[in-house]
Parts: C-alpha cells; structure tokens; sequence
C-alpha cells in the first residue's frame, strides 16, 4: 500500500486528481481503449500507469499491447485493489493519464477544417451532462467541442466515463467567457443557434452552412439573454406542459439535426 509506485492511485475518489498537473483518471475497458488510441496518436492524452484487478488482465489484454512498454501495469487481487483506489465500483480498470496539449480556445478554432460542427457549451456544472454531450459530440461527427470557463471539467472521472472515453478523443478547450467564446466562432465564420426553449426557429428550420455551432446553456437558468439577442435560437417542439429537456437529450437532438444538414449522418 505505500509502494511510491501506485501513490498516484491512492484515494483516486477523494482526490479525483482533476487539476492536479493535468492527470485524469480513466475508468473501465472501454475508457482504457479510447486512452490506448489517444496515446497511440501521440496527440493531447498520453498514459502514466494502469492498475488493472487480477481477473481483468486476461480480458485486456489486446488493449495493454497498444501502450508503449515503458507504460507501467500493475495488477492486484480485489482487496488491495479497493485499498488503492479508496471505493468499489471500479470495474476492476484504472488508469493515469496527462493531457500535455493546450487548451487554448483561440488555437482550436483556428485548427478547425473549413467545413465544421462545433458543440459550445455555457455554465454547464453536472458531470453527468458533461458526459453526455460529449458522447452526443462523438456520435454526431462534432469537431470541437468549446467550453466556457464557468463549465466543469470533461476530465473529471464521472465525466469520462459516462462519455464512454469520447473526452478523449474529440478536440476541447475550456476557458473564457461565453460572449468571447462565440463572438471567436462568429469571427471564424461560424453560423450559431443557440439552443433556447424559446427559440425563434424549429431545429427543422436551421440552415445549412459549412460552419454551424450550436450552443448548449445550463439546465434551469438556460443561456443568458445577452447570448439569445446576440445570435440565432433555436428551439425543439415538444408537447404542451413540459418546460425543456434535459441538456443532454437537448443537444443530442439538435446535433443530429445539425449533421444531417452537414452530411455527417445518413
């Protein structure tokens, strides 16, 4: 247990190590994958360490070939597994990984391609929602996903995980103010709807452009009305007696509208 080795597994849910020079945490087979391809492509994610239950090795054991060898593994029964960790609901996958490219906003709308879906997201606090956009963003060809500075960050553990391992592997950055955030998209070209239960058009009515970037707000409060009288709304007709979705759902339905506009789906 106080092997300097897998110090930087212990207590992983207390210290989540979020914001701890860059390390995350990546949690189950599926995340493990998306961890050994990012890394493979020598891009943003590279791994640490993995500390895998002795049950598990068999199972991935295809996913361990793709790291580098100077990747340590570290294998351990059930018992001294959870006294690493600090919890139980582990799926017996554990890895350390460090995001060494920037996050500069300015830099990723300058990267994009001249054809672009962008999902930008405003105040966005819940893990869980985080999560999910970003599983929406993979599924619907996004890529980028921008990120004010009041949103919570995609590498928490929760996050990644319930993005299926998709915060690594569609392009982020997180920082700024929303108005500085869009007004950069609309200075690149980007045409922007925001997404507002008041919305002037019908996801259905949204307009094909090369660059389209749909923007999400926090649950209750929704987008702030400078962002709604700045650029275009649009809304997604529901029944009478509901007040909105949930952002998740939301942005899922708008970003489908969005890459059938694009070409992305079919």
């Amino acid at each position: 247990m106080d092997d300097p080795r897998i110090a930087v597994f212990r207590a992983i849910r207390e210290r989540d190590l979020v914001g701890r020079e860059g390390r995350f945490v990546a949690e189950g087979t599926v995340v493990l994958r998306m961890l050994a391809a990012a890394h493979a492509k020598q891009g943003d994610f590279r791994a640490e360490a993995i500390l895998l239950l002795e049950n598990r090795l068999g199972g991935v054991a295809e996913i361990l070939a793709a790291f580098p060898p100077e990747v340590p593994v570290y294998v351990a029964d059930r018992s001294v597994f959870n006294a690493i960790a600090g919890f139980d609901m582990h799926r017996g996958v554990l890895a350390i990984g460090r995001r060494v490219g920037t996050s500069d906003p300015t830099a990723l709308i300058a990267s994009l391609p001249p054809e672009s879906l962008v999902l930008a997201a405003c105040g966005i606090s819940n893990h869980d929602n985080m999560g999910s956009l970003f599983r929406n963003a993979a599924a619907f060809g996004a890529d980028a996903v921008l990120l004010d500075e009041t949103c919570c960050d995609p590498l928490y553990r929760k996050a990644i995980r319930v993005s299926v391992g998709a915060a690594l592997s569609v392009p982020f950055a997180r920082g700024g103010g929303a108005q500085s955030l869009l007004g950069s998209l609309a200075d690149a070209g980007f045409a922007i709807w925001a997404l507002s239960p008041r919305g002037e058009a019908s996801i259905a009515e949204i307009a094909a452009s090369p660059r389209l970037a749909l923007v999400a707000g926090t649950e209750g409060e929704g987008l702030p009305e400078a962002i709604l009288s700045r650029f275009h709304t649009a809304r997604i007709p529901q029944r009478p007696g509901l007040d909105s979705l949930n952002v998740a759902t939301a942005s899922g339905i708008a970003l489908y509208q969005m890459a059938l506009l694009s070409g992305r789906v079919r």
